[in-house]
């Protein structure tokens, strides 16, 4: 089992930052990629950005945050994070980290989500 625990999620005003953190624990030699997706009200959970845990190779899934969204991570520190700049009104979702041992786009382990609330 892997347990993820998101954090860094708030109210930022249009224009601002935000940087999400999701530790990982518990059996993690078998992750393959992880991943950020995020749910608007309303809307399905959609796969924004990804990564290899061990390699670091980087994907990003929606034209619309490429350039203001960077996913890296800190295997010393088993953490994943998600900086976010220049952040828009549409932004505003339920984030959720996900960790993968098959596929790029199939997740295995979810963390309980944050909310990130992008004010215009």
């Amino acid at each position: 089992q892997v347990q993820l625990v998101e954090s860094g999620g708030g109210l930022v005003q249009s224009g601002g930052s935000l940087r999400l953190s999701c530790v990982v624990s518990g059996r993690t030699f078998g992750v393959y990629f992880m991943g950020w997706f995020r749910q608007a009200p309303g809307k399905e959970r959609k796969l924004v950005t990804a990564i290899t845990w061990s390699g670091g190779s980087t994907y990003y899934f929606e034209d619309s945050v490429k350039g203001r969204f960077t996913i890296s991570r800190n295997n010393a520190k088993n953490t994943l994070y998600l900086q976010m700049n220049s952040l828009k009104p549409e932004d505003t979702a339920v984030y959720y980290c996900a960790a993968s041992e098959r596929s790029l786009s199939e997740y295995d382990y979810w963390g309980q989500g944050t909310q990130v609330t992008v004010s215009s």
